[in-house]
């Protein structure tokens, strides 16, 4: 099933599979950008941090910003049956892994990016928060803005999101073999990225996984 909303600036598809227990995924790309249209996006990005008049040790209700339709949850129990007590991240053998996939179509290795990783990890900790995939934080928030917020000045980027997976090899032939995934994975012209997984076994989906690919300006 695909899913193609439109918000004003860029356009986001999200691919989920629901045959039994598939996990599922989700690709974005971003076009190159200006430096004009960076400076000045059509599109106006959420901040972050609490609003400073809530008096401290004031609980305030959690707010969903997210765009209606923008996300997918997973059905109750439909990957209980899954064993992730193995389930973990190696970033430096996922970047090999990477860059090996890219090296058989020739292209040029990706080098892991500090920045990159932590918008990877800030998005799979709010997804698993949240227990669904989409590629809009709970803050509306997409992935231009993560990767911005960051402090990483990109001219691309691309992000792979994928929840439900056991390990990053299960994740990658999943994005290999869904076209919009290979395609982030195979931008020509990126050279760095971040990865993350975030696990939560209160959850439906369980892991959490986010892919970052990018250039800087």
């Amino acid at each position: 099933m695909y899913r193609v909303a439109l918000a004003a600036g860029f356009a986001t598809s999200l691919a989920g599979c629901s045959l039994g227990s598939m996990p599922l995924s989700s690709g974005f790309t971003e076009p190159e950008m200006t430096t004009s249209s960076l400076s000045s996006p059509s599109y106006k990005s959420v901040g972050l941090g609490g609003d400073p008049s809530v008096p401290r040790n004031t609980q305030v209700a959690s707010i969903d910003r997210a765009p209606s339709g923008s996300y997918e949850k997973a059905a109750p129990g439909v990957l209980s049956d899954r064993d992730y007590s193995h389930t973990s991240l190696n970033a430096e053998m996922a970047r090999d892994i990477i860059n090996a996939y890219r090296k058989k179509h020739h292209l040029k290795p990706l080098r892991l990016n500090a920045e990159l990783t932590e918008a990877a990890k800030a998005h799979s900790r709010d997804l698993a928060k949240w227990d669904r995939i989409s590629h809009y934080g709970s803050d509306g928030s997409n992935p231009w803005d993560r990767v911005k917020r960051a402090g990483y000045r990109a001219r691309l980027a691309a992000e792979n999101v994928g929840t439900g997976q056991v390990d990053f090899k299960e994740v990658m032939r999943g994005w290999e073999e869904s076209p919009g995934h290979n395609k982030n994975l195979l931008t020509p012209d990126a050279t760095n990225m971040g990865i993350a997984l975030v696990q939560d076994p209160k959850t439906e989906f369980k892991s959490f996984w986010t892919l970052v690919i990018a250039a800087p300006m």
